[in-house]
């Protein structure tokens, strides 16, 4: 006889059904407290172990209500809204920490169409250590993440570019129109004119103040490093590099600006690829074979003289028209000594605030002597020298005497017609003077004993050909030669 199969007597709304009853009375026995909210953020179930811890009476049906009418902290709403679990935490409920967890649900197309939110555990001293370790490193994480956030922010503005003179009031105007755009921009300028200073200040200005400012410096950083640094490294692509993608500084600074320094020493084989990265707003990192995508402005700066050095075959021409879309030439602090006073007011201002004591001021002939020198070190050697008189200095007034460590020979003798033409006349030159004198005619002899042929010539002199393109330039030997 044929085995009869019994009647089908359940539909499927009928399974579901049970199955979720099923599932209410487990969810009530394994938890202190559960709760279900629908899509609208209104409580469809909670057991009644939920409604005793917070004190529900009884005489309302809670069910119906929203969520936050009930647990006005809850975070229910938010789950339900991003569609995200929130799998641990730790809440108070009815005047008790607890520890809870809280789960979207979804409906059969996939959509969210409610939460649970149940309590795993109601005596918190029992995981006390546990739970005081997972906040502590909860803390931890956001302290580092906003230390990273401010430490990838400006830290300067143009208020901080400090200077009433032409020179300094046209370079402060010509960085705010190049805050304004989106090209490249290339600071030209001696070491310690503020380069750094104006690229931070430009980016605060700019329309990506809000992304992050990623500074980097070409000449801090071995050359089989720079690669890394810049376009970052994929698992195993040299011994020691990880098991793990690390970014480099155009993968951080992704929507924001990098801050390129002494760009004049960047590797000839590496100006291809951060060409590339500029033309193309890709990156490839090393190790790799795949090509992502960046959104960065690039704010370069150089202390050199990349002219003669893509006449020398040393930076590539197409590298710097890319790089001097936006060209700011930062004045040598002996252009602009009106400054100086205000420059010495302000740094000594700082200099007390980081010292913690009262704020020196400077004599008229203190001043007088700052005023005479030419500076080569710029406006990090003005701070350095007040910051040595301040150390050493008792009185509030810093005078002339403060200053010993200023070279006599390159104060105000030369800089005095009076004094210039005794120093003519007596057939002394001041040794500055001199010097430059000498080493134009050194250079230029080993220029012509080379058939000037700028590499051959810089190791007849004992320096690097980039020293030799420095000299060039402060004495005027480039100009004398363009003009031969």
């Amino acid at each position: 006889m044929a085995r009869q199969v019994p009647a089908r007597n359940s539909s499927d709304a009928e399974v579901r059904s049970l199955a979720a009853s099923s599932l209410v009375k487990l969810f009530d026995s394994l938890y202190e407290g559960a709760v279900v909210i629908d899509q609208a953020g209104r409580i469809t179930w909670i057991n009644d172990k939920y409604k005793a811890l917070i004190g529900w009476n009884g005489s309302e049906a809670i069910e119906g209500r929203a969520i936050e009418d009930v647990l006005p902290n809850s975070r229910l709403r938010h789950v339900v809204e991003t569609g995200q679990a929130d799998l641990l935490d730790v809440v108070m409920v009815g005047g008790r920490q607890m520890v809870v967890s809280r789960i979207p649900l979804h409906g059969e197309a996939g959509n969210v169409i409610g939460a649970l939110g149940v309590i795993l555990y109601d005596r918190l001293q029992a995981l006390k250590p546990i739970v005081s370790k997972f906040q502590q490193m909860q803390t931890d994480l956001a302290t580092v993440r906003k230390q990273l956030v401010e430490g990838r922010h400006a830290k300067y503005r143009f208020s901080q570019f400090v200077g009433a003179s032409q020179s300094a009031t046209d370079t402060k105007e010509q960085a705010r129109r190049a805050a304004e755009r989106e090209g490249a921009v290339l600071l030209l300028g001696e070491t310690g004119t503020g380069k750094e200073l104006l690229a931070h200040a430009i980016h605060a200005a700019s329309r990506r103040a809000e992304g992050p400012l990623v500074t980097i410096n070409a000449a801090a950083i071995p050359e089989a490093l720079l690669e890394a640094e810049l376009f970052g490294v994929e698992p195993g692509a040299y011994t020691g590099a990880g098991t793990k993608p690390r970014s480099g500084k155009f993968q951080l600074a992704d929507g924001g600006t990098l801050f390129l320094d002494e760009v004049g020493d960047m590797p000839l084989g590496l100006q291809p690829k951060l060409l590339r990265v500029l033309q193309e707003g890709e990156v490839e990192p090393l190790g790799g074979n795949q090509l992502r995508p960046v959104n960065v402005r690039v704010i370069a700066a150089t202390s050199r003289d990349l002219k003669a050095m893509m006449e020398a075959g040393s930076f590539r021409a197409d590298l710097y028209y890319r790089l001097n879309v936006l060209p700011i030439r930062l004045p040598p602090l002996r252009e602009r000594h009106e400054d100086i006073s205000m420059l010495c007011e302000t740094l000594l201002e700082q200099i007390a605030e980081q010292g913690g004591e009262a704020s020196r001021t400077l004599a008229a002939d203190g001043l007088a002597r700052l005023a005479a020198y030419d500076w080569p070190g710029n406006v990090r050697e003005l701070r350095n020298v007040l910051e040595q008189a301040v150390a050493q200095a008792d009185n509030r007034r810093l005078t002339g005497a403060d200053f010993p460590m200023l070279p006599e020979t390159l104060i105000a003798a030369a800089k005095d017609p009076a004094s210039s033409a005794g120093a003519v006349e007596s057939g002394v030159r001041p040794l500055r003077e001199a010097v430059a004198a000498a080493e134009r005619t050194e250079i230029l002899r080993a220029l012509e004993a080379t058939g000037w042929v700028k590499l051959h010539a810089a190791k007849l002199l004992g320096i690097s050909r980039a020293q030799l393109y420095e000299k060039l330039t402060i004495l005027g030997i480039v100009s004398d030669i363009a003009n031969t």
